[in-house]
């Protein structure tokens, strides 16, 4: 099974891929992660990229679809859910011919929907350790201790990128590029909309109920 998962910052994704590669055997394949996974091995792509990223310009299109039909072609034989990726248009058009090249198809496009003020919530209100990284929300998911990992110890802090401006600027980024992808995905395949408001565990269940009968047929 070969799945597209999209949403906003916030939406779950990340969460909801794990979920998925577990309970169908697919590959969770993260943008963010390969291109750094690129970069840390000094593949031919990823020196590529780091010449971009290093300069402060963004890694092009087509390098990033590079990079994506790689990987999806390491894992063929098991099936993919795609996390982060496409973010644009043209990276879901070079996508499609990618795959096609490969003589593949995707099986599902899940769109989680959430709401602004839930994104911002979610976000503003995550904290994590420097020391172990594990990551832990001031509402939804409190360590034992108030301010304290339940691993080390340590402060925990909130980190630059989790703060209310950044949050809303990441929005208006995903609204300029990224939430055409779904428009485009609708004109080409059926795509299911899931509510992402809703807590993670029911999200899941729904998102399981949908890619079982796809799997079934």
């Amino acid at each position: 099974m070969n799945v597209v998962l999209l949403g906003a910052p916030g939406a779950g994704k990340g969460t909801q891929c794990k979920h998925i590669a577990r309970r169908f055997g697919v590959e969770h394949l993260s943008s963010g992660d390969i291109l750094r996974e690129n970069r840390a091995n000094g593949t031919q792509l990823g020196k590529k990229a780091k010449s971009y990223m290093d300069a402060g310009g963004l890694v092009p299109d087509d390098l990033i679809v590079e990079m994506m039909a790689d990987a999806i072609g390491k894992t063929s034989e098991k099936g993919f859910v795609l996390d982060g990726f496409p973010r644009t248009v043209n990276q879901a058009e070079e996508l499609d011919k990618a795959l096609d090249d490969m003589g593949l198809k995707i099986n599902a496009i899940l769109n989680l929907e959430v709401s602004e003020s839930v994104v911002i919530e979610r976000i503003t209100g995550r904290r994590s350790c420097p020391a172990c990284g594990a990551v832990y929300h001031i509402k939804n998911m409190r360590p034992k201790v108030d301010g304290v990992c339940d691993n080390d110890g340590e402060k925990l802090v909130q980190r630059p990128d989790d703060t209310s401006e950044v949050v809303e600027n990441r929005l208006r980024t995903y609204h300029k590029q990224t939430a055409p992808v779904v428009d485009y995905y609708k004109k080409h395949y059926n795509v299911m909309d899931i509510d992402a408001d809703a807590k993670a565990e029911e999200a899941k269940q729904i998102i399981f109920d949908k890619l079982e009968s796809i799997e079934q047929k």
